[in-house]
Order: structure tokens, then sequence, then C-alpha cells
């Protein structure tokens, strides 16, 4: 069953039920970001890897993952999305089932790779089948707003399940339970999910592969390293080369009839706009996690898995700010709704720029305002940007969005976690290097010291470190506040209410009903 007719056909159970399992990758592949940072330890002592290979451990994942995006949404418009999916539901899980029984650090590393090309399969052919699966653009605007509120919950529940696994079992498992949730995406997908592909895709263009590739990795790696590390010439040359290689890529998109990004998407008014947009929500998500897990951590000296635990609390307003958007965005132009939702994460980052070194209350609600406006936007965001593409172009759509955040993540850690550590090495210019450079490595020197002077040092630098969230997040209100305005701008009149269907097929009713 290919490209169905009717577009504007009502979904019913059956596509409702599809769409369950396809949250189900979705789920796993935004865990896998967070799942090791309990397992690293135990990865540490058996597998002894050496600093960078640890450091490889946890990258290789997400660098397989953003570089591939692009590629992968167009392999699928081209082969189909629900084949693409099974291809990488099955490299997922057979290399969840290398990673857990990893003998060698570069055994890890490769099979961390193999996940993130499968990440990479299963992102935009998720997406991209929803917009297949959902004509009705109410429908649609519901199952994205339930699509995106599981990718943000994911991140933060891996990190979770990580620690509740590792309590019981070997560091292994934290791989093995993605096995049975992908051999049940085997066997029901094909019963479910329909078939939708590009009826006319063109030759496929290989030689975009690696320019793709090229453009991506070096600038994703850069922004992660400058905020990891601060800005050194060798992240900013990594940078400019993945600037480079970007240009290149985009004038050979330009030029060809078979591109692996079609001009088709950009015709439709709210596609470029909905891009951009994304990204700027996922730059304010990821820059104010930067500084949130932090705080829990070394500010109020959480341990790992209470940290994580307390990180769960604000996931309970966004479970429900999506698909309240999404229905507010049913009676009114969707561009008020899109800024409405960029004014309230403006709030919440305001609310942490008023937080203190003991202000555990404030910043969990400033983290779920703030959290609860970004996934309204990113919902609303997707679904019009979606709804504009052609549906035959839906993965590259897709593809295009996610990789969008990918960029938008690591600018929002790279910039502002810039600013809060100029600030934080401006309050302690005379201290120790070691003290000065990091806030871990203040906590460090402070258990070294012990005692009344060790004290002393850890609170003058979580004082500085709050100084230096304060700033971040006054810049993150101003930007969003623009974004507010930019929403407005750019995209009032496209989305326009939804006709209200005279079909029984809700989502709550649809998702309730699936016992039966």
């Amino acid at each position: 069953m290919t490209n169905p007719a009717a577009p504007n056909r009502l979904a019913g159970r059956r596509e409702w039920i599809a769409f369950t399992v396809l949250v189900l990758p979705l789920l796993l592949v935004s865990m896998d970001v967070s799942v090791l940072y309990f397992a690293i330890p135990a990865i540490t002592r058996q597998l002894d890897p050496s600093a960078t290979q640890q450091l490889w451990i946890f990258d290789s994942y997400a660098f397989a993952l953003s570089g591939l995006l692009i590629t992968m949404g167009s392999l699928g418009d081209r082969i189909g999305r629900r084949k693409l999916l099974l291809m990488g539901a099955t490299a997922f899980g057979l290399a969840s089932v290398g990673a857990a029984y990893a003998t060698s650090p570069e055994m890890l590393i490769a099979a961390r790779v193999l996940l993130g090309i499968g990440g990479a399969t299963l992102m935009p052919s998720t997406l991209a089948l929803v917009r297949n699966l959902f004509r009705d653009a109410r429908q649609r605007g519901q199952a994205i707003a339930i699509w995106s509120g599981a990718m943000t919950g994911g991140i933060a529940l891996g990190s979770v399940m990580s620690g509740l696994l590792l309590d019981h079992f070997w560091w292994g498992s934290v791989f093995l339970v993605n096995v049975p949730a992908m051999l049940l995406l085997l066997l029901l997908v094909p019963l479910l999910v329909p078939e939708f592909k590009d009826p006319a895709p063109g030759r496929f263009d290989l030689s975009s592969v690696p320019l793709s590739m090229a453009a991506v990795l070096p600038l994703v790696y850069g922004l992660k390293e400058i905020a990891a590390e601060g800005v050194e010439p060798l992240h900013l040359v990594s940078v400019a080369v993945g600037l480079a290689f970007g240009y290149v890529f985009l004038r050979r998109q330009r030029t060809r009839t078979d591109a692996m990004i079609s001009r088709d998407l950009f015709r439709g008014r709210g596609f470029g706009a909905g891009i951009g947009l994304n990204t700027v929500a996922a730059f304010a998500m990821m820059g104010s996690a930067y500084f949130t897990t932090q705080y829990l951590q070394s500010v109020l000296g959480m341990g790992t898995l209470e940290a994580a635990l307390w990180s769960l609390a604000p996931s309970l307003a966004i479970g429900a700010a999506a698909p309240v958007g999404a229905a507010i965005a049913q009676k009114t132009d969707r561009a008020y709704v899109i800024a409405g939702g960029f004014a309230l994460a403006a709030v919440g980052f305001a609310l942490m720029g008023l937080v203190d070194t003991d202000s555990l209350w404030l910043l969990l609600v400033a983290a779920g305002v703030l959290a609860s406006g970004i996934v309204t936007v990113m919902s609303l965001v997707s679904d019009m940007a979606l709804g504009s593409a052609p549906a035959e172009k839906a993965g590259s759509a897709a593809s295009l969005l996610e990789t969008g955040q990918e960029f938008g993540g690591a600018l929002g850690m790279a910039l502002l976690g810039s600013l809060g550590t100029a600030v934080y090495r401006g309050d302690l210019a005379d201290a120790d290097p070691a003290v000065r450079e990091t806030l871990g490595g203040a906590v460090a020197v402070a258990q070294r010291l012990g005692g009344e002077t060790g004290g002393q040092v850890l609170t003058l630098a979580r004082e500085a470190f709050v100084h230096g969230m304060r700033y971040a997040a006054w810049g993150g209100t101003a930007l969003l506040l623009a974004a507010a305005v930019a929403a407005v701008v750019s995209m009032r009149g496209i989305g326009a209410p939804a006709p209200v269907a005279a079909e029984p097929a809700e989502a709550p009713e649809a998702l309730l009903n699936l016992a039966s």
C-alpha cells in the first residue's frame, strides 16, 4: 500500500495503533542518547578504555546519528519508509546485542556507531510515516504533539532506566533492553504500517552523502567541544570546515535535478521558517539542560541517580503541554500559539535567572515551564513544516527538521555554555587554575582540600557557576522573546485552524481503546 488517495481522509483505530508502534523506536533512540550516564564506571572497570576511547564511547552514537539523518531521510523517500524503518530496527537490535557483549573499547565504539546508523534510519522514518498516516491536519497535529513529547521525555528517561537496570544487572543490560522492543517492532510494523515512498524519486545522489556528512560532523563536533572544553583554535577550525562543506553541499543541491534535498520542500511557506524556529527551540532546550544537570549534581551535590530522578519532574508538565498546544492551535492561528510557546519558555529562562545556590524547586519549576513552551513550539512547527512539504518528500523533510535540532542543541550548549563559563572564570580570576577551569574541577579540588578551606572553595565555585547560569538564562530569555516575534512575522496566516472533522477516531479515545 503506497501513497493512498484521499489526502484529507481521517485516521481510525488502525492508524492510531500503528502510531503507537512507531513511538516505540523513537523512545528508544532518544533514550540511547543518555543511557550511558550510569554505565560508564562499570564499563571502565571491565574494558579499561583510555580517556579518548571513553569520549568516543559517549559521542560516536550522536555523531553517526546526526551525520546520516539527511542521507537516511532521502533514502527512505526512495526505497520506502517502512522498509527503511525495518532495516534500521534490525541494525539497531543487532548493534544493541553487540554493545551489550562488547569485549573491548573498540568493539563497543563500533557497536555505538552502528546504533547511531540504525537511529538515523529510525528517526526520520517514524516522523515521515506519521505524516503519511495522518492526512487530516487536526489529527496529524495531535500525533506530532505526542511524538514530540515522547522524544523529549525519552532523553530524561534513558538515564533513569540506566541507573535502575545497573542496580540489578551488569552494564550490558542498558543495551539489551532495546532488543525485545525491536523484535516487537519487526513483528508489528509489517502488519499495521503501510508502505509509503516517492513514486518518482529520481536517481540517488551518492556524491552528496559524503558531502552532507563532511558538513554535519565537523560542525557538530566543533560545537560540542566548544561547550565541553571552551573556545580553542582546533574547535573553531572544525566549525569552519563544516560550514565550508555545508556551502558546497547546498550549492550542489541547488544545481541538481536529483538533489538529496529537493527544492520542492521549500516552496511551502512554512517549511524553511519551521526548520529555523525548530532549531532555536532545540538551542534553548539543550542550552538549559547544560546548566540544570550540572546544578543538580555539582551545586546541590546530588548523586547521578538522584539527579536523574529529579530531572524527570519537569517531564510531567511536558506530557500535557504539546497536546494542549495542539488543541489551542485548532482554534486560532498557529503562529500565535508558537509565539506563546516561545514566550512561555522565555518565562522559564527568566525564572532560571533567579535561581540561587539552594533553589531546587525554583529550578524544577523553571525547567518545567521552559520545557513545556519548547515542546509546544517543536510539535507545532514540526507539524506545520511537514504539512507544507509534499507528502512524497516527507522523509527528507523529517530529516532536515531533526538535523536542525542536532545543530540547535549543539549550538545551545556551545554558546550558552561559553557565556556561563566566561562569567564563572571571571568571578574566579584569582583562584587555582583547576578551580577556575570548571565547576567539576572545583568540586574535585574542594574534596581534596577538605575542611573549612575546601568548603570555602566549593562555596565560591558554586556561586560563580550560578552567576554564570543567570547570565546564560537572561541571554536565552532575550533570544526566545525575539523568536516569538519572528514566529508571528514569518508564520502568521500559515496555520489557520483546521476544520473539525465529524469522525470518532480521536487520539485519546483510540489510544485508550488499544487494550480492547
